[in-house]
């Protein structure tokens, strides 16, 4: 066997030889140790790969408080499960740690946005467009693209140029022609839902015709609206872990809302009611009965098939309020089908 794969083999024993959950004496509680050991697995295997073993590494090492060293933390790939462990543990993460893990952090936000955010705008900014006209609008507010469309039959081939007969705007200048709340389940299997909640709720924030408001609960409900601008720091905001009471958080969003059918809610929870689950259904009836289009995400991650309660999903369908888990990738044409009133399924 070469040397390279007498090295493989062995940083796959330190993980994988013995029972899951019981600590290897070759890491022990050794940063150092720890700190080759990631580098190791970077050398030897694909990101993709490397992603999985880390997270084994957090069940089956106790890698947690580990990470909690700056010299650890400065070693491990980013990704949005890593993003979802420095949450969890930003309560009680040393001072000392706080800025290497913002950085970690801001690394992978900033690689999700770039290949999350354009499919989004486009996909929402589109749908306004088809959804929303402004029959009279001033010059600022005409939307140029659509009325060429909606004019070409109209070219004068002499003037090179097409005579508009009808011009299409959008809605007034200033005014939100939508608004969306992200509810978010915050309980410790929603991780990654929330990493990317986030995300999508900072871009949808930058669109100035759609008020975006970003509500995250737990047994209790924080307001994370006004931190949009900085997805790093509104999800140092969250607190992953306890609880969770749904009723409560529809409660509060729905007096968020004051232009209901021009309001889309997205529940992002896995619909396991900790609260009161009679009240929980009536005050989503509710919701949708006013004209809010309501949507519940089971999960919005690349985790694969999501552990959710079937029963209430059924009575939610029943309200006609789709429940079905999400990918990232598929977000922007939900929200784009949302927007122009479709019918939702993946």
């Amino acid at each position: 066997m070469s040397a390279d794969y007498g090295r493989m083999d062995e940083v796959l024993t330190q993980l994988y030889d013995g029972h899951e959950g019981e600590r290897k004496a070759g890491l022990g509680g050794s940063a150092p140790k720890v700190s080759r050991w990631l580098g190791d697995i970077r050398t030897y295997f694909p990101s993709s790969v490397v992603a999985v073993m880390q997270q084994d590494a957090m069940d089956r090492l106790g890698l947690h408080q580990l990470l909690l060293e700056p010299e650890i933390m400065r070693t491990v790939q980013p990704d949005v499960h890593l993003v979802g462990t420095l949450m969890s543990l930003s309560r009680v993460m040393p001072q000392k740690v706080k800025h290497t893990a913002h950085e970690v952090v801001g690394k992978v936000v900033h690689e999700l946005e770039q290949k999350l955010a354009n499919p989004l705008r486009q996909a929402v900014q589109g749908a306004l467009s088809r959804a929303v006209r402004n029959p009279r609008p001033r010059y600022a507010e005409i939307n140029w693209a659509a009325t060429i469309r909606a004019n070409l039959k109209h070219y004068q081939p002499q003037y090179k140029t097409v005579v508009p007969e009808k011009l299409i705007g959008y809605g007034r200048r200033g005014q939100a022609l939508k608004e969306i709340v992200l509810c978010v389940d915050q309980s410790g299997s929603m991780a990654s839902s929330v990493v990317y909640a986030g995300v999508f709720g900072a871009v949808l924030a930058s669109i100035k015709a759609v008020k975006t408001h970003m509500v995250v609960f737990d047994t209790a409900v924080a307001n994370l609206s006004e931190n949009l601008q900085d997805p790093v720091d509104l999800l140092f905001g969250v607190q992953l872990g306890g609880g969770t009471d749904i009723n409560l958080a529809l409660t509060y969003c729905q007096q968020l809302i004051t232009r209901p059918t021009d309001t889309i809610l997205v529940l992002i929870s896995d619909l396991y009611e900790g609260g009161n689950e009679r009240e929980m259904i009536r005050r989503a009836a509710a919701l949708k009965a006013a004209g809010v289009t309501v949507v519940a995400l089971l999960a919005l991650a690349d985790d694969g098939a999501p552990s959710f309660d079937r029963r209430v999903a059924e009575k939610f369908a029943a309200l006609g309020i789709p429940s079905f888990a999400c990918t990232p990738g598929q977000f922007p044409q939900l929200m784009a089908a949302a927007i122009q009133g479709q019918e939702l399924k993946l």
